[in-house]
């Protein structure tokens, strides 16, 4: 395993740029989808009136997990398409299926070409990143949800009280 091929190896500007710009892209979705997110989370939220309590809370966790999860996945698309188009790897499948496997940093079986090896790490920080992003996103709705949730029990034990 760890003959002299590896030794040679030398990073390129080429992949560290290349690297980057896939983080910023990623980063730019995240940066427009993150408040896309939180403004269909309110605007269901002002809406859902019909859909008090519990389950109208409930659907807002779900609309913004649904957005979030969807967020992340069209930023591997992104990646995945830079392997295949780049011929890292032999189709699309098994790009995206990498892709989304480095995200997460779950790691693959797979690997890519060593002009390209970098990159498996660099999909690691953006998906480090952007998880982080969408995690604060996901407390502020969850905090939310719990806050009115809270709100809503006491209101009726104060109702209670006030009846006795």
């Amino acid at each position: 395993m760890g003959g002299s091929d590896n030794l040679v190896y030398v990073t390129s500007l080429e992949e560290v740029s290349w690297g980057l710009a896939l983080i910023a892209v990623t980063m730019t979705i995240h940066a427009v989808a993150m408040p896309a997110t939180l403004e269909a989370c309110a605007a269901l939220r002002r809406r859902r009136a019909v859909v008090s309590g519990f389950f109208g809370g409930v659907r807002v966790l779900l609309l913004g997990s649904a957005m979030i999860a969807t967020t992340h996945l069209l930023e591997v698309i992104v990646w995945g398409g830079f392997f295949y188009y780049r011929g890292a790897l032999p189709n699309a499948s098994s790009a995206y299926y990498y892709a989304l496997l480095q995200y997460t940093t779950v790691g693959s079986e797979l690997s890519l070409p060593d002009r390209w090896r970098l990159l498996g790490g660099m999909i690691a920080m953006a998906g480090l990143l952007t998880f982080a992003w969408s995690t604060a996103v996901l407390l502020t709705l969850a905090n939310r949800f719990q806050s009115e949730r809270l709100t809503r029990a006491e209101q009726e034990a104060d109702r209670r009280d006030a009846a006795l």
